[in-house]
């Protein structure tokens, strides 16, 4: 798979804190985001989300803010107190309780006791499963009408 440079370099650039300088790219940042060989790294950050926010809906970036912190703010209010949030097609999140447990110092080997946490949680739901993998969604779709037609007939027999 041939690998377009320029289009990694330009993404590289404008994404990662980097500068040109004398034909090189020096980074100002070394834990900056770097192109890979077989994938781009597409991330978008909390700015990047009010930015896209704003030009979708016509909304000054300063109400798109306000939407995204008063949307994450009841979110994590909801699961804080125990509650579940779910969108439907998008996902559930919802608090998870892990279970205190014994477990091993790796550099010295002693036992040592790792105490219980509640942990959030994000399930995503089953049309942003399809969105992200249409063909696993597909595969999974033609398996689920496989599974009901060879059932149907059987419980027809039974009624007969």
């Amino acid at each position: 798979m041939a690998i377009d440079r320029d289009a990694c370099n330009s993404l590289w650039l404008r994404h990662a804190s980097v500068q040109q300088v004398d034909g090189r790219h020096v980074r100002d940042n070394p834990f900056a985001r770097t192109c890979r060989r077989n994938q781009q790294d597409f991330r978008m950050n909390k700015a990047e989300l009010i930015q896209h926010l704003a030009a979708k809906q016509s909304l000054s970036k300063a109400e798109s803010g306000r939407i995204v912190e008063t949307l994450l703010d009841a979110i994590v209010s909801t699961v804080k107190k125990g509650g579940s949030v779910v969108i439907p097609g998008f996902g559930s999140f919802k608090q998870r309780a892990r279970a205190a447990r014994n477990g091993v110092n790796p550099a010295t080997g002693a036992k040592i006791k790792i105490a219980a946490a509640k942990l959030p949680k994000f399930t995503p739901g089953a049309g942003f499963k399809a969105a992200v993998d249409p063909k696993s969604a597909a595969r999974k779709a033609a398996k689920a009408a496989a599974t009901k037609a060879v059932a149907k007939p059987a419980t027809k027999a039974k009624k007969a």
